[in-house]
């Protein structure tokens, strides 16, 4: 399944959907998720950003 979301719009991806977000050109987005998620899942790497940061 394909979402596209227009500039200004929201997607909320449902817990427990496995999802691949991509853009063609730049894009901004806002990442909420609960204490312990890794932004870069189960694979780590150099883009795993520190945990559980207060924004």
């Amino acid at each position: 399944r394909s979402v596209h979301v227009a500039p200004g719009e929201l997607f909320v991806v449902p817990r427990g959907v496995q999802h691949r977000t991509a853009a063609e050109g730049e894009a901004k987005l806002l990442m909420i998720e609960p204490c312990g998620v890794l932004n870069t899942g189960h694979e780590g790497g150099e883009r795993t950003a520190p945990n559980d940061l207060w924004i």
